[in-house]
C-alpha cells in the first residue's frame, strides 16, 4: 500500500541475508504485543482496514506472493477463489502444524514474534470477509501455542481484535486450536477434518475448501509463514516487496539449514538463493567434509547431489532441476552419509505417519520400509531394490493425498541418483551394523 519512501528500510545490497519476517527476533521479550508495536507492529492493519478487501486481494495478487507451506500456490489468486458472499459465513484456517521432516520455520516464527501472525490474520481475514479465523498448532508444540494465545489476549485487550475493530466497524474473532499430533493434518483437508472433531484424514478435492471448507462453507487455508509475510507487503508495497527474490518468485524465505552444516538455524534470505551461498552464511560444511546429498525442501522431495549447489532455491528454477521448493527444509548429508540409511528413516516416518485412509499409501509405505530394513541390516538382495522401485512407482499419483508421493519420490528419486549405494550394501560393499542396537526399530 506504502510507496518506496514509506516502505521499511531493510538491506537489499550485497549481504544475502533479508531480515523481513525475521527481523524482531532478536528483540528484546519480541513475543510482547509492546516490542511488536514498538518496530511498528499493526501499523500494516491500520492502513489495510482503511481499503476495500478486494483492493488487498488485488494487492496480494500483484505482490506475487506464493504459499510457503510447500505447494507455492499463489496467495492472491487462492483468496480470489472465494465464491460471492452469501448466506454462509466465510473463514480463514492458518495451518500451523508443522510436521515435515526438517523443517523448522513457523515454529520459530510463532515463538520470536507471535503478533506479525496475528496481526497477518486480521488483514488477510479482513481482505476475504471473514468474522472468524482459526490458527491450528501442532499440539505438541506447547510453547508456540502459549505464545500465540497470549499474543491474541494482547491483540483482543488493544482493540485489534473483537467488536468494531480501530473503530471500523469491522469484527472478528481468532481462535488458537491445538491439534492432536499427526503429519497428515498438515494436508488442509485433513486439518478441517480435525478442526471439526473427526478424524484427520484427507477429503476428497473438489469440492475445493474454497467452496466447502471448515463446516462446509468457504474458508481460505494459508501456512503460518504465508500470512505472516502479508503485514510486510501492505507496509513496503508491492514494488518494493519485489525487489527481493526473481520475478517469479519475489519476497524472501526462511530456510531451514540442517544436518551437516557448521552453524544449523533459519536463514531468511531472498528466495533465488543458491545452496552454496546459504552454507557459506552456515559456516560452511561440518569439519570440512564435502557434501554428497541434500533435499531442497524436505523429505517428501526429490534428492539433489552436489551438482545442483547452484541451483537458484525458487518454485520455478528448483522444479526445472529435478526437485521441489517444498517448505525449504534444506537437510545438508555429508559424504560420511549413508543414503539408504537416511531413506529408511524417511520411509519408517512416512509408514507411522500414514492415516491408512487408501490402500496405496496404508499399504506401500509399510511395504518400503520393511524392504529398506532388510537392505540396510545386511539381508537384503538385489530383487530387493527393483521391488522398492516397483512399490514407490505403484504409490506416485495413486494415493489419496500428498502423503504417499512424499513417502515414493524420496525412495525412487534416491534410487535413481544413488543406485549404487544401494548395490553395496546388499552385496556386502558396505558392511550391515554390527548389533541390533544401531538401529531404529519400529513398533
Amino acid at each position: 500500500m506504502a510507496d518506496d519512501t514509506t516502505a521499511p528500510q531493510f538491506n537489499v545490497g550485497l549481504d544475502p541475508l533479508t531480515p523481513v519476517l525475521t527481523r524482531s527476533w532478536l528483540s528484546p521479550r519480541s513475543w510482547r504485543r509492546d516490542s511488536y508495536e514498538q518496530l511498528g507492529g499493526y501499523g500494516a492493519l491500520r492502513t489495510a482496514i482503511t481499503a476495500q478487501p478486494e483492493q488487498l486481494v488485488e494487492l496480494m495478487k500483484s505482490s506475487g506472493l506464493r504459499g510457503r507451506g510447500g505447494a507455492g500456490f499463489p496467495t492472491g489468486l487462492k483468496w480470489s477463489f472465494l465464491p460471492p458472499l452469501g448466506a454462509k459465513p466465510r473463514y480463514l484456517v492458518v495451518n500451523g502444524d508443522e510436521s515435515e521432516p526438517g523443517t523448522c520455520k513457523d515454529i520459530p516464527l510463532m515463538m520470536a514474534d507471535p503478533h506479525l501472525l496475528v496481526e497477518g490474520c486480521i488483514i488477510t481475514s479482513y481482505a476475504i470477509r471473514s468474522h472468524y479465523c482459526v490458527i491450528y498448532i501442532r499440539g505438541e508444540l506447547i510453547h508456540p501455542i502459549r505464545r500465540v494465545r497470549s499474543a491474541v489476549k494482547e491483540a483482543y485487550a488493544a482493540g485489534y481484535l473483537g467488536k468494531n475493530i480501530l473503530g471500523t466497524g469491522y469484527d472478528l474473532d481468532i481462535v488458537v486450536h491445538a491439534g492432536a499430533g499427526a503429519y497428515i493434518c498438515g494436508e488442509e483437508t485433513a486439518l478441517l477434518s480435525s478442526l471439526e472433531g473427526f478424524r484427520g484424514q484427507p477429503r476428497l478435492k473438489p469440492p475445493f475448501p474454497a467452496v466447502e471448507g471448515l463446516y462446509a462453507a468457504p474458508t481460505v487455508v494459508n501456512n503460518v509463514e504465508t500470512i505472516a509475510s502479508v503485514p510486510s507487503i501492505i507496509s513496503g508495497g508491492v514494488d518494493w516487496y519485489r525487489k527481493f527474490g526473481t520475478d517469479k518468485s519475489p519476497g524472501t524465505k526462511i530456510f531451514s539449514l540442517s544436518g551437516h552444516v557448521e552453524r544449523p538455524g533459519q536463514y531468511e534470505a531472498p528466495l533465488g538463493t543458491t545452496l552454496r551461498q546459504l552454507i557459506d552464511l552456515a559456516g560452511g560444511m561440518k569439519d570440512g567434509i564435502p557434501i554428497k546429498f541434500w533435499t531442497p525442501g524436505g523429505s517428501s522431495v526429490p534428492l539433489f547431489g552436489d551438482d545442483k549447489l547452484d541451483v537458484p532455491l525458487d518454485y520455478d528454477d528448483v522444479a526445472a532441476a529435478g526437485s521441489l521448493l517444498g517448505t525449504t527444509a534444506l537437510q545438508i548429508f555429508n559424504q560420511t552419509a549413508s543414503v539408504p540409511w537416511a531413506v529408511a528413516r524417511w520411509a519408517d516416518f512416512y509408514r507411522h505417519e500414514s492415516c491408512g485412509k487408501c490402500a496405496p499409501c496404508r499399504e506401500g509405505t509399510a511395504w518400503m520400509s520393511k524392504t529398506l530394513r532388510r537392505i540396510i541390516t545386511g539381508r537384503g538382495t538385489l530383487e530387493d531394490i527393483d521391488t522398492l522401485e516397483d512399490t514407490a512407482h505403484n504409490i506416485f499419483g495413486r494415493a489419496f493425498c500428498a502423503l504417499g508421493d512424499g513417502a515414493a519420490t524420496s525412495v525412487s528419486s534416491a534410487i535413481q541418483r544413488f543406485r549404487q549405494e544401494f548395490v553395496d550394501m546388499v552385496t556386502g560393499v558396505t558392511p550391515a551394523p554390527s548389533t541390533q542396537a544401531d538401529l531404529i526399530e519400529m513398533h
